[in-house]
């Protein structure tokens, strides 16, 4: 079982993340702004975040910056679930240390076969990933990053 962190404002995208990763076996924490997202990921150590990137108070750009300059979250799995669709978006979230990228609307299982691949990955896997996906010409990562 992974516990996954879902950062969303939108109620209907978190009952849908919660819905699905449940069945899939997953315990979920739920967060509705950044501020909040911040203080379950550093007090609750979830071992997968799932950020939005518009968020109150706090944008998930910010709270990416966050998890990753604390040593309790800086190698916690971050994967972006987004409306935003710009190539821009999905490389400023990789240059932050996302190691996913999903938009919305989105597949219940991919977003559970992407979580249950980060949670496998080890911090190096994931760095290279991110450095390959950063090296690609064009589209930096593809809707999974």
């Amino acid at each position: 079982m992974v516990r996954v962190l879902v950062i969303d404002d939108e109620p209907d995208v978190l009952l849908l993340c919660r819905v699905n990763l449940r069945h899939a076996g997953h315990e979920v924490l739920e967060a509705g702004d950044g501020e909040q997202g911040i203080a379950d990921a550093l007090e609750r150590q979830p071992d997968v975040v799932v950020l939005d990137l518009m968020l109150p108070h706090i944008d998930g750009y910010d709270v990416l910056r966050t998890l990753r300059g604390d040593d309790r979250t800086s190698s916690v799995p971050v994967l972006i679930l987004t409306a935003k669709t710009q190539q821009a978006d999905r490389r400023r979230c990789l240059e932050l240390g996302a190691d996913a990228f999903i938009t919305k609307p989105f597949v219940p299982d991919v977003l559970g076969d992407t979580i249950a691949e980060l949670a496998s990955l080890s911090d190096e896997e994931r760095a290279a990933n991110r450095t390959a996906a950063l090296e690609q010409p064009g589209d930096p990562s593809s809707d999974r990053g």
